[in-house]
C-alpha cells in the first residue's frame, strides 16, 4: 500500500510519498492543487518552479534518492553491485520476475533474455525467474522491457539490503551452526549476516543457522541483534533470554550479499520452520519480490519486525519497515530520547534502547552499539514473551511509556519499551559480569 502524506506550511503543500517501485515512471501523474494567495512576501523566498505540481514532482523525485551511504557500497563492491535509476544498489545484470507466465518466460529468453536461475519458494507460494539482460540493454531498460511482456508479473530489480547499524567483518560460523534445514523449535527468526553461536552470550539458546549468499558466516552485527535478542549472560540479559533462534545469513562474506532474492529465500525458510516472530534489522527500498514476501509470511501467522533506519528524520521510508504490517522500530539513547540519525514517520510502532549499550562482540569480547538495528531486536524478543501474535503487539503497546507529543507519534510510536534491558558497556567485565 502507498503510503501518502501531505505537509502543508504557509499554504504551500510538499508531496512526501513512496510509491509502488522505486522508478519515476511508475509514479504516474501527479494531482498536486495549485496554491493561490500566498502570504505577502513568501513568494520572494520560495524556490523558483513553474506551480506545485512541479514542486511536488522535484520532492517525490528527492525523496526518492538512495541515500549516499548507498554510494559507497556500490563503489566497495568492485563491480559486483550497480545503481537502479533512483541510486539504489542492485545485483549487477540480474532481473527479477515474481510469478511469471510459462508464455512470458519463453518470450523473453526468445527476445534476449539470460534465464540466471529460478527458484519455488513453496512456503510462500512464489516463483522466481532471475534474468540477465540482453545484451547492449540497461538493467533499467530491461526490466521495463520485461514489464511489458507480462503484465501480471511483478518485475524488479535485485536490491541489496543493508544492516542499519555498523558491520564488521566475517568469518565462517560455527558452534552449533548447521548448513541446512532442520526441524527446530525455535520461536524467534533472525535475517542478518550468520551468529557466533559460541559467544558466552548465547550458549544458552540453541541457534540453527542457514547461509543464503553461500555458506553462513559469522558476522558482527548479526552476533549482537542476536545477543540483544535471545541472550543471556550474567548481568547482560536478551528481550527473550534463552531463546531458541534460527538465524538466516544472508550476506555469506559476499559483495552481492542482502540481496532480494536471498531476503525472500531467507523468509520461506522461516516460515518452514513455524517461527512465530522474525527480527530484520535490514534496509533498502521498496522491491516488489521483498514486499510480497513479508505479505506471505505475514499471513502465514509470521510477526515481522524490522529497524527503521539511520538515514536522518528527512530519508524516505525504509524497507522491509514500513511494509504494512510489520513492526517498525526506532532507537533511543540512555536519555530516552530518539537518536538524531533514527527515521521518522507512520512506520514508527515503537522506540527500544538502541545506544549507549553493550551487546555481544567479537571473539567472545562485548561491544558498545548504536542505531536502530539494535532495537528491533529487543522488542522482537519481547513480542516472542507476548506470543508472537497481533494481540501480543497490541498487549507491547499498552505498556510502551509514551514519549514525545501524547499518544502514538511519528517519532516514537506507541512509545518506549525494553528500556530496562540496557546494561551499559562500562559495566560488563570480559566474560559479561558486573564490574564493581
Amino acid at each position: 500500500m502507498t503510503r501518502l502524506k501531505v505537509q502543508v506550511a504557509g499554504g504551500l503543500a510538499a508531496l512526501l510519498f513512496a510509491a509502488a517501485t522505486p522508478s519515476w515512471p511508475q509514479i504516474g501523474p501527479l494531482q498536486v492543487p495549485r496554491v493561490p494567495d500566498l502570504p505577502s512576501g513568501l513568494a520572494d523566498r520560495l524556490p523558483l518552479v513553474d506551480d506545485v505540481d512541479s514542486l511536488g514532482r522535484r520532492t517525490v523525485d528527492q525523496a526518492l534518492r538512495a541515500p549516499a551511504r548507498a554510494i559507497g557500497l556500490i563503489r566497495r563492491s568492485r563491480g559486483a553491485l550497480e545503481a537502479d535509476p533512483n541510486g539504489w544498489p542492485v545485483v549487477t545484470g540480474e532481473i527479477v520476475a515474481v510469478d511469471l507466465s510459462d508464455a512470458a518466460r519463453t518470450r523473453a529468453i526468445a527476445a534476449g533474455f539470460t534465464l540466471i536461475r529460478e527458484e519455488r519458494l513453496e512456503a510462500l507460494d512464489l516463483s522466481i525467474v532471475v534474468f540477465a539482460p540482453p545484451r547492449r540493454r540497461s538493467l533499467a531498460g530491461a526490466v521495463a522491457q520485461l514489464r511489458d511482456l507480462d503484465s501480471q508479473a511483478e518485475v524488479t530489480f535485485n536490491h541489496i539490503y543493508s544492516p542499519a547499524g555498523a558491520r564488521d567483518a566475517e568469518r565462517p560460523a560455527g558452534g552449533r551452526a548447521s548448513p541446512g534445514p532442520q526441524a527446530s523449535s525455535a520461536r524467534l527468526g533472525l535475517i542478518d549476516t550468520g551468529v557466533d553461536a559460541g559467544h558466552p552470550a548465547l550458549t544458552g539458546s540453541r541457534i540453527t543457522q542457514r547461509g543464503f549468499a553461500g555458506p553462513a558466516r559469522i558476522g558482527a552485527h548479526g552476533t549482537a541483534v542476536a545477543s540483544l535478542m535471545v541472550g543471556r549472560s550474567h548481568a547482560f540479559s536478551g528481550a527473550h533470554p534463552g531463546g531458541d533462534l534460527l538465524a538466516a545469513d544472508i550476506y555469506g562474506g559476499q559483495a552481492t550479499g542482502g540481496s532480494s532474492t536471498g531476503l525472500a529465500q531467507a523468509l520461506a525458510w522461516i516460515v518452514e520452520q513455524r517461527v512465530q516472530v522474525v527480527n530484520v534489522s535490514l534496509v533498502g527500498p521498496r522491491n516488489a519480490l521483498v514486499e510480497r514476501a513479508v505479505e506471505r509470511a505475514q499471513a502465514r501467522g509470521i510477526t515481522v519486525v524490522a529497524a527503521v533506519g539511520n538515514d536522518g528524520p528527512a530519508a524516505p521510508p525504509l524497507y522491509p519497515a514500513s511494509y504494512e504490517g510489520v513492526v517498525g522500530v526506532t532507537a533511543v539513547n540512555a536519555r530516552n530520547r530518539v537518536l538524531p540519525e533514527a527515521g521518522r514517520g507512520p512506520q514508527v510502532d515503537f522506540a527500544a534502547p538502541g545506544a549507549d549499550m553493550a551487546a555481544a562482540g567479537p571473539a567472545g569480547t562485548w561491544t558498545s552499539v548504536r542505531g536502530a538495528s539494535f532495537a528491533s531486536p529487543i522488542v522482537a524478543g519481547l513480542l516472542t514473551g507476548l506470543g508472537g501474535d497481533a494481540t501480543a503487539v497490541q498487549t507491547l503497546s499498552r505498556s510502551a511509556l509514551d514519549l514525545g507529543d501524547r499518544g502514538r507519534d511519528p517519532v516514537y510510536g506507541a512509545g518506549l519499551v525494553g528500556a530496562d534491558l540496557r546494561v551499559a558497556p562500562s559495566t560488563l567485565g570480559a566474560q559479561g559480569r558486573l564490574n564493581r
